[in-house]
């Protein structure tokens, strides 16, 4: 999702539609198991549309097979309506035109829609097993009354009919957006809500984030037969030429999400990855002649991207991804992104590289981005600046450094809130952007800081390994961390993913060969310092976190352990000291660095 605030932006991945193929490569959740206890629902969608390109307005059908893999009886089922939030009065609007900080994009003007330029998804019929069932639309949420309740280990069958109309382009989805692309159409059918030990996922659509369930798509879509379509999942074969219209055929295999896109003007080129997905590009030939060599030179550096996130995180499991003009910023769906296009060349790679990298984590890491922002937006932030770091030839010392600058801003702001607040519920705009993208980014930074760097490494790819094609939770990653590691490292993610407390750690003083450190923040950390002495020689040392019970491994001096309670620490050395620094690599996020140098 993009949004920009300092250096933080995030962008938008968009369902991927490739190349046509006549099999479909299937994905299987991983035979791994996570725990004798995990399990999550599964669904399988058979839609079918037909599209009005000149009133844009869609008629659907939808057989849905719900398996029940909970322990759990269910007599009710959720969905979500996305459309209805681009209607005036809606949540969305609401919470836009009251918020102190609106996103630019909305502002009022969902607020000012015309009868024929809302957004709506309208169900019309709705069975189970082939019974008509009660069922009640609340805002952006369908409340579904079951007929019978579905058992554990059940499979239910669901047939719908809707229609619903594509609002004009304010925010991800819609019509004609800024650039001219006909239609962005993301999150636009009625989407069952998940279900998992925490119980129903029913948020209405306020502006944040999704959640999905895992399963497989079959979408027959009708349209004018002028418009090139880009989307989720495989096509099936040719195109059906009836009259003014065609029909394209979509497989898409253990996804949680299905999205298109489509304008009569897309230009559609394709490059292939050594060893893997095929990408396709779609943008309009309308562009300037400068910004479609910038889509062209786009392409092989999307091909050293998705070559970058499969080393460093795990293989792309499907045989295409497409990069999308289209949205109003930049946004991940399955298989593919939505980006606008009318950018110079170092912004076009910068929003598919945060896009791209999206794939891994929440599209096949698939943690609830309502609840759990930072996982998807913090983490993807983190990969992908490393990714451009490498790419673009950058050089960076730090390639998170922004992030950390942002995050430093926002602890010492007075408006930071724990990153256990649900995404719609922060005060303003500025604190989740910095929340979600930032500290997101700096607390997977920072875990390399502790654990150390090749550590780090390793608890990415086995994460991914472990998690893929799954919904994690923050512990997961924690738990990873700490089976690779052998360290306790719970302490790590209460304070700095569950509460406020900062990081502020100083040189107290200097004498002789004796120097005294003090922790002045509530947050606990190792640390790494860096002593120069009046010879002119310097030594690097480690002082444990005793919490941690062990060190990440390091060529430094290993002192004895810090235990938190203790607010100072004094540290003998072999020299006479002339200056001392805390932290000289910068990747422990303290928030007041003053402190962290003294020079006699």
């Amino acid at each position: 999702m993009k949004r920009l605030f300092f250096s933080v932006f995030s962008l938008v991945i968009l369902a991927s539609c490739g190349s046509s193929s006549e099999t479909v490569k299937t994905q299987t959740t991983s035979s791994k198991s996570v725990s004798s206890t995990y399990w999550q629902q599964h669904v399988d969608y058979k839609m079918t549309i037909d599209m009005d390109v000149n009133n844009y307005q869609y008629q659907g059908t939808q057989n849905l097979v719900y398996t029940n893999n909970s322990p759990d009886v269910l007599n009710h089922v959720y969905y979500h309506l996305f459309f209805n939030a681009f209607q005036p009065g809606s949540e969305m609007d609401v919470r836009s035109r009251t918020i102190a900080d609106p996103d630019g994009r909305v502002g009022d003007r969902i607020s000012k829609l015309k009868p024929n330029e809302i957004g709506y998804i309208n169900v019309t019929s709705l069975k189970q097993n082939g019974q008509a069932i009660n069922y009640k639309t609340v805002g952006t949420i369908l409340r579904v009354d079951l007929a019978k309740p579905i058992q554990p280990g059940e499979k239910v069958t669901f047939d719908m009919q809707f229609n619903a109309q594509v609002p004009v382009q304010i925010r991800r989805s819609g019509r004609n957006n800024a650039e001219g692309v006909a239609l962005s159409m993301t999150q636009w059918y009625p989407k069952l809500a998940e279900y998992d030990f925490e119980g129903w996922h029913a948020d209405p659509y306020i502006g944040r984030e999704f959640h999905g369930v895992w399963g497989n798509f079959d979408v027959a879509l009708t349209i004018d037969k002028n418009y090139v379509v880009g989307g989720t999942g495989y096509l099936q074969g040719e195109p059906k030429i009836t009259g003014n219209k065609k029909t394209l055929h979509f497989l898409a295999p253990n996804v949680h999400d299905f999205t298109w896109a489509a304008d009569p003007d897309y230009i559609h080129d394709t490059m292939q990855v050594p060893n893997g997905p095929l990408l396709n590009f779609y943008y309009k030939s309308t562009l300037s002649d400068e910004t479609k060599e910038n889509w062209k030179k786009l392409q092989p550096k999307t091909v050293e991207l998705m070559q970058y996130f499969s080393e460093h995180i795990g293989k792309y499991p499907y045989d295409q991804y497409s990069v999308i003009q289209g949205g109003d910023g930049g946004m991940e769906y399955a298989m593919c992104t939505l980006i606008t296009g009318k950018r110079k060349f170092g912004s076009l790679v910068g929003v598919t590289a945060h896009e791209l990298a999206h794939t891994w984590f929440q599209f096949l890491l698939a943690s609830n981005e309502s609840k759990h922002e930072w996982m998807d937006e913090g983490f993807t932030s983190y990969i992908s600046d490393y990714a451009m770091d490498a790419i673009m030839n950058q050089n960076k010392k730090n390639p998170t450094q922004g992030a950390y600058r942002n995050y430093i801003y926002l602890a010492n702001s007075g408006k930071e809130q724990p990153l256990t607040t649900h995404s719609d519920r922060y005060a303003i705009n500025m604190a989740y952007g910095i929340a979600a993208y930032s500290k997101g980014e700096v607390f997977l930074a920072q875990l390399g800081y502790v654990i150390g760097e090749e550590n780090l490494k390793k608890t990415i790819k086995k994460y991914y390994d472990d998690f893929s094609f799954k919904h994690p939770r923050p512990l997961d990653i924690i738990r990873t961390a700490e089976k690779l590691t052998d360290l306790e490292l719970d302490w790590y993610l209460i304070d700095f993913a569950q509460t406020t407390n900062t990081i502020d750690y100083g040189v107290k003083s200097v004498e002789d060969k004796t120097i005294t450190l003090e922790r002045i923040g509530l947050m606990p950390m190792p640390i790494d310092l860096s002593v120069t002495y009046t010879d002119g020689t310097t030594e690097n040392f480690y002082i444990p976190l005793r919490m941690m019970l062990g060190g990440k491994p390091t060529t430094a001096t290993i002192k004895p352990d810090w235990a938190w309670a203790y607010p100072t620490y004094t540290l003998e050395t072999s020299k006479t000291v002339k200056s001392v620094e805390i932290d000289p690599s910068g990747f422990m996020a303290d928030v007041n660095r003053e402190n962290n140098t003294l020079e006699k």
